[in-house]
């Protein structure tokens, strides 16, 4: 690979083709919300192939993305603000919200990188590069008191198009990020300002009994604000078939005499166990399992599939390294299966009550241990849907954001069919045994560059 020369060419700010006068209220967050002032953006994006027939125009292709991102905006109006704090004196708290009295819009950057599609998706680890097709970097949530809290970036190869999209995750999670990429597809392939087929749920949801303006009670934003250091990391993507991933589920569930176990549940197992024997703990070194759960079906009555906002939790099994490495994958399996099915409305009300009585945000350094691994997004995103006029997508790929030892993030493979990709981070010493621990690699149809 050449020594990359990255450039931006342009940057400019989008606003909403039409304000509304629901636009024009701020918006108050959720607990859930809330508690992501001091983690990352969400950036994920695709690499596209670029277009060989002689009609394509670049320029033409920002200008329809570009309106597009405009309409789009419409149903979207929080995405064009800036975050806002009150500092109230007693008691001591500050109340966070979206002021729609400051919306510059969202940031569009146009960049351009000397680098073929090969030189991104051929070497065995994701490179370095990739982390400058977003914007945002190293950015927490806090700054989008400054920064925009969304930015559409698209970077042209010398052979392809990345179109990278970062959003503040106070107001998304994985659900709702994919649901604004989706939507923003959708007003570009119709190329008209249309009603969208899913449009997003914007009303915040709050406990039932508390107040509907929540704040953090604290005196100073330094007891909220933390910048993680994240060490160095070793990033690789592991492809995995639908026919593996069927061998692995069926396997699981012949172990437990059951057929409840998903294939998530069975790969989420197989790579907890192998990440954990990578790391060469001790028999008796406690380890952890965290699963990412969308609480809007989980919810009595259940929230809007389109709710626009977080709607997650985390839910966590935990065993020693070497009760983990001692049984078969498919008890591990299990008790992530039951984890998961016992996460219901009571459990979800209890743990917002719990936040509404004593606030809290997560912090990279102290929520993100290096005992256990952390499996976040999910393969029943529609990624490979969003086409932009580009043909289909080459790969989803993901910035600097979020990520630590043991992070694990599962996208949907590009063939579908229940195929799947894992975009896993490790230390570079614990990756050098993980990739190539048997057990893991026996499933794997290949990474790139394998």
């Amino acid at each position: 690979m050449e020594s990359p020369s990255f450039r931006i060419i342009s940057d400019c700010f989008i606003k909403p083709k039409f304000i509304s006068e629901e636009a024009r209220k701020p918006v108050y967050f959720s607990p859930w919300d809330l508690a992501m002032i001091s983690v990352n953006y969400i950036q994920k994006g695709l690499l596209y192939p670029l277009p060989q027939n002689q009609d394509f125009s670049i320029t033409t292709f920002l200008d329809d993305l570009k309106d597009s991102l405009s309409a789009t905006l419409t149903h979207f109006h929080p995405l064009a603000a800036r975050l806002s704090t009150v500092k109230n004196q007693n008691p001591p708290s500050f109340t966070i919200f979206i002021n729609p009295e400051n919306s510059p819009g969202a940031r569009f950057i146009h960049s351009t990188v000397n680098l073929t599609v090969a030189d991104i998706l051929t070497p065995t680890d994701v490179p370095l590069i990739v982390q400058s097709f977003f914007d945002h970097h190293q950015a927490i949530d806090h700054d989008g008191h400054e920064q925009s809290l969304l930015t559409v970036q698209v970077t042209v190869l010398t052979d392809g198009i990345f179109l990278g999209c970062s959003i503040n995750h106070m107001l998304v999670d994985g659900s709702s990020f994919w649901h604004f990429f989706n939507s923003l597809s959708e007003v570009f392939n119709s190329k008209r300002m249309t009603p969208l087929t899913r449009p997003p749920v914007l009303e915040r949801w709050i406990p039932t009994g508390s107040d509907p303006i929540l704040t953090l009670p604290f005196t100073h934003e330094d007891e909220f604000i933390d910048r993680p250091n994240v060490p160095s990391l070793r990033e690789r993507i592991f492809h995995f078939s639908s026919d593996s991933l069927k061998k692995l589920k069926a396997k699981v569930n012949s172990e437990c005499n059951t057929t409840k176990i998903s294939t998530l549940q069975s790969l989420s197992a197989i790579v907890w166990r192998c990440v954990t024997r990578a790391r060469r703990f001790p028999a008796d070194k406690q380890t952890g399992c965290r699963l990412a759960v969308n609480n809007r079906s989980r919810l009595s009555p259940p929230l809007p599939e389109n709710y626009f906002g977080n709607c997650i939790q985390t839910v966590r099994v935990t065993a020693s390294a070497g009760e983990l490495l001692n049984c078969g994958v498919g008890t591990t399996a299990w008790r992530l299966h039951e984890a998961v099915v016992n996460h219901g409305d009571k459990e979800v009300r209890a743990y917002m009550d719990s936040w509404v009585k004593k606030p809290f945000v997560y912090k990279m350094g102290v929520f993100f241990d290096g005992d256990s691994i952390q499996m976040g997004s999910s393969p029943r995103f529609d990624m490979y849907g969003n086409e932009f006029g580009l043909g289909k997508g080459l790969a989803v790929l993901s910035g600097y954001a979020n990520k630590f030892d043991g992070k694990v993030t599962l996208y949907e493979g590009r063939e579908g069919g229940g195929s799947m990709d894992l975009e896993v981070c490790m230390l570079p010493e614990n990756m050098a045994r993980f990739e190539s621990d048997q057990e893991f690699m026996s499933l794997v149809r290949g990474g790139y560059g394998v």
